[in-house]
């Protein structure tokens, strides 16, 4: 599997991490940490055997995209396992969700996830995973304390395999 994600100006992927280290500590789960699963909103997740077309596709798109302003809300969960931060879907994110959906279907023979397509993809940025569901609740209450809205400038795309996370190739947003 692959995915497209959204990278953050170095104090918002301080401050993600923060939060990250807090939720580890406090549940004992490292997932997050192990894995180097950096700060991110995946926008894109798919599989091919095309690789170098995606990158080559995405190289070119990159070029026209434009670094912009996230502001995170809420804390959220997919349950059972997933605790994530819920950022506003506002103009720049859709349309962001849609130029890499739209570049990467140019790509031959890709089979992108039904949950990362226009208008079904959520967007979140992972603060624990694969916990408990004791750890869900501890997690719950470190972020209950310490989470307040806060915004972040996306200024980097990247494309990386999973299991585990590598990334191939990541791009500068003007």
């Amino acid at each position: 599997m692959y995915l497209i994600s959204a990278y953050f100006d170095e104090s918002t992927t301080f401050k993600i991490q923060q939060y990250i280290d807090q939720v580890a500590k406090k549940t004992g789960n490292t997932f997050m940490i192990d894995n180097c699963v950096p700060p991110h909103i995946t926008i894109s997740a798919f599989h091919t055997k095309h690789e170098e077309q995606v990158i080559g596709l995405l190289e070119q798109k990159v070029t026209k995209l434009k670094s912009g302003i996230v502001q995170w809300v809420s804390v959220g969960a997919f349950f059972p396992h997933v605790i994530y931060f819920t950022p506003v879907l506002n103009q720049y994110l859709h349309t962001l969700s849609l130029d890499i959906y739209n570049c990467i279907t140019q790509a031959g023979n890709i089979s992108i996830s039904s949950c990362y397509q226009p208008f079904c993809w959520m967007p979140h940025t992972t603060i624990g995973k694969k916990l408990t569901n004791k750890e869900m609740l501890e997690a719950f209450q470190v972020l209950q304390h310490q989470f307040g809205t806060f915004s972040g400038q996306i200024t980097k795309i990247g494309l990386a395999k999973t299991n585990p996370y590598k990334n191939l190739a990541v791009f500068e947003l003007s």
